[in-house]
């Protein structure tokens, strides 16, 4: 039997693993063993409870005001005592955040092989996304397993010189999850709110767009609700206080816009699919819409997910007020163009990843 260890920390992490542990959970030949680190606490909690998982390891290092150097610091520290008792076979991490990135470097402290869930993800620029870009290069440095979601993600760790027996195209997990969370008949106070409008979804929470970025961002949102009167916004608001509070001084007098608390992942996947279209500055997102057939408009200079760029399901905007303003006006102004985002086709996989990367760990150590 394979002893595996799925290790995360973070909401996004979360979403794109649980489909990924309850396919482990149902092979016979894995015992599956999960490690969250609580990097975030609240976020991380929800998503859990939403798909009834129950950690075997809490690590529970969220601290306020928590640094990088310091989640790496005590993710090391606590990690050592996790792989000493369970000795797995194999440790799983997801994407490119801290908790992936200390994880990982622990595993391969204990020389434990490490298998990388949404693998080959670049920008080749190691500020954008910061700290994530630098996170998933490592990664991919010691991990023995690489899942990518992508043919173009298995094309850059091949040109990284990793070797093609180790790569593994799965499609994404994101996609799996929707398939667990999205139901036709879902309705709650906001989309009642929203009932008869046009409802734009905004998140935005990346280190590298806080301050000027992220104002003009928010005025460029501000300046669309007071040109189209059948337009409303929605905004899980990050728990960052940095977030909250420029996000309050460019809204908070708008009737239609709704800055709210960070959403359940069901009422967030369901809020995505009620959705007219989406701004975003996040990764996971860019592979769930367009599973919804919804528009995505990428609030960032560059993306590590430039598949949807190229099949049409996503638009790059950058950060600049009247780039996005404008990119924003001519979807709700063109009709073509607006169906024709919604009729491209996702690149990002078809709802089996989790049952391919299970495969591939069983064959991996049963051959």
């Amino acid at each position: 039997m394979v002893k595996v260890l799925s290790v995360f920390g973070t909401r996004p992490e979360t979403i794109k693993m649980a489909p990924l542990i309850k396919e482990l959970e149902t092979r016979s030949e894995i015992e599956s063993i999960v490690c969250v680190t609580g990097q975030h606490r609240q976020m991380l909690d929800q998503v859990l409870k939403a798909f009834d998982i129950h950690p075997d390891y809490d690590l529970n290092i969220m601290k306020p005001g928590q640094t990088l150097s310091g989640i790496t610091e005590v993710i090391l520290q606590k990690m050592k005592d996790v792989l000493e008792a369970t000795t797995p076979d194999i440790v799983l991490v997801h994407g490119d955040t801290s908790t992936a990135f200390a994880t990982a470097l622990s595993a391969f402290y204990h020389k434990i092989p490490v298998g990388h869930v949404e693998a080959g993800l670049r920008t080749y620029n190691k500020y954008s996304p910061y700290p994530e870009e630098i996170n998933r290069q490592f990664i991919s440095l010691v991990a023995e397993m690489n899942f990518a979601p992508t043919q173009q993600s298995r094309q850059h760790l091949l040109d990284e010189g990793k070797a093609p027996d180790t790569i593994f195209v799965t499609g994404n997990t994101a996609i799996d999850a929707l398939r667990l969370t999205v139901r036709p008949d879902y309705e709650d106070e906001i989309t009642r709110w929203a009932a008869g409008s046009r409802l734009i979804v905004l998140t935005a929470h990346r280190r590298e767009n806080l301050g000027d970025p992220m104002r003009g961002m928010f005025r460029a949102i501000r300046r669309i609700c007071e040109k189209y009167q059948d337009v409303k916004v929605v905004y899980p608001v990050h728990l960052n206080p940095v977030v909250a509070e420029v996000a309050g001084a460019v809204f908070g007098d708008m009737d239609s816009v709704r800055l709210i608390q960070p959403l359940e992942v069901v009422e967030f996947h369901n809020l995505l699919a009620k959705s007219y279209m989406i701004l975003t500055d996040s990764g996971g997102i860019q592979e769930e819409a367009p599973s919804l057939h919804k528009p995505v408009i990428v609030l960032r200079d560059t993306t590590e997910r430039p598949e949807g760029v190229q099949a049409g399901t996503l638009r790059l905007a950058g950060t600049k007020e009247n780039d996005i303003y404008n990119m924003i006006n001519t979807l709700l102004c063109d009709p073509a163009q607006y169906d024709a985002m919604c009729r491209a086709e996702n690149p990002y996989g078809d709802g089996q990843a989790s049952a391919r990367i299970a495969d591939a760990i069983i064959r991996q150590y049963n051959s």
